[in-house]
């Protein structure tokens, strides 16, 4: 077992009506208030006038930066950041899923430090402090409403990546399950992909500890059991609130107890993706996964052994691998290029871009012969 330090100072509210809390909570921080949420969803289904109406019972002064993209750009954080100055705002909300909670996260050390948003990606700056936030998720898939990182692409550098910072961490996280009865099917499915995904991640880190890969393989199978149900009955409180806390559970730092933190490479893999074609997230990580783990199949063999007899009963490294795609198969997401409409036309244009960005793990290198076996195996 590794050496490690724990640390998470985000609150957590979780359940039903939980945000009756927001506004007192908010004002804490302030009395003027950035809501960042997305597009229009959030209005369609009536989680803005709830938001509305608790920060407006509590006095707050409310400046609204609508429209973040569902795979998130810089440009958006930069002219946010801006209003947010000019504004002198005390405090951001983030009403939305991972993509609004990660720009404002971005937001709120441009506010703060007074900043290039991009420059803050690439770490070229010191950061002493962030504007608080505060979350109000209505998705469940990224984690990212406890933890302390965010990604954001840029498309003038050909860039998707991610920052992880102890200034990411939120103040506050609000969530209720009954936020997130309205997602889309394949946006659920998505979330499920991409929480599960997490937890492969770390489970392929660097360093070893047994309690940490037993909780790793319990959110695996917990999502693998409660997801199908919740695709076939989407508006069930409980199983929405059974995947919520999977998806949080799964990058919340737990996962990574007594290691030194998780691979990432899939993840490099999938933000090529959608930085080329804005593939969603959690699309890009199903089409990305099984081609990494045939890719690793003989190197890590003993690991994928393992993963496989905890979370299927299985002793075979091929029959592992393929009981993940026939599960991201059975809640309809894409296991290949050409389920996304890709073909081989698209692979010198993706290999460029892998090259471009020379994508790899944290633990597991990747090098260009390995990129021609991803692509080759993805379609």
């Amino acid at each position: 077992m590794e050496n490690f330090t724990a640390y998470n100072p985000t609150r957590l509210h979780f359940g039903k009506g939980v945000t009756n809390l927001l506004g007192r909570t908010v004002k804490q921080y302030g009395k003027k208030v950035l809501l960042v949420y997305g597009q229009g969803s959030v209005k369609k289904y009536g989680y803005y006038d709830q938001v509305i109406e608790q920060l407006k019972k509590s006095g707050l002064e409310i400046i609204e930066y609508p429209g973040i993209k569902p795979n998130p750009v810089v440009e958006d954080v930069v002219v946010a950041a801006e209003l947010g100055r000019k504004e002198k705002v005390n405090v951001i909300v983030a009403l939305g899923g991972g993509s609004v909670i990660d720009s404002a996260k971005i937001m709120a050390l441009a506010i703060a430090s007074g900043k290039k948003a991009w420059d803050i990606m690439k770490n070229r700056v010191i950061l002493r402090t962030a504007t608080p936030l505060v979350n109000v998720l209505t998705l469940a898939a990224t984690g990212t409403e406890m933890n302390n990182a965010a990604v954001l692409q840029n498309h003038e550098t050909g860039e998707k990546i991610g920052l992880v910072h102890e200034l990411n961490f939120p103040k506050s996280s609000f969530l209720d399950p009954q936020f997130t009865a309205t997602v889309p099917l394949n946006y659920t499915a998505y979330g499920i992909a991409d929480l599960i995904a997490h937890a492969l991640e770390a489970y392929f880190g660097e360093g070893e500890a047994s309690l940490t890969d037993r909780i790793i393989f319990s959110i695996i199978k917990d999502a693998m059991y409660w997801g199908p149900k919740l695709l076939n009955n989407p508006e069930d409180y409980e199983l929405r609130a059974n995947i919520m806390l999977d998806a949080t559970l799964a990058l919340n730092g737990l996962t990574y107890y007594g290691t030194k933190g998780g691979d990432w490479g899939v993840h490099a893999i999938g933000h090529q993706l959608s930085l080329l074609y804005d593939t969603p997230h959690g699309a890009s990580l199903t089409i990305a996964y099984p081609a990494w783990l045939k890719l690793q199949k003989n190197r890590v063999q003993e690991r994928i052994k393992k993963l496989g007899k905890e979370v299927f009963g299985t002793y075979s490294v091929e029959d592992c691998i393929d009981r993940f795609i026939k599960f991201f198969f059975s809640i309809k997401c894409p296991v290949s290029l050409t389920e996304i409409g890709l073909d081989t036309q698209h692979k010198s244009e993706i290999l460029d871009q892998m090259n471009h960005n020379k994508i790899s793990g944290l633990h597991h290198k990747l090098n260009e012969e390995d990129y021609e076996k991803l692509v080759n195996s993805m379609m």
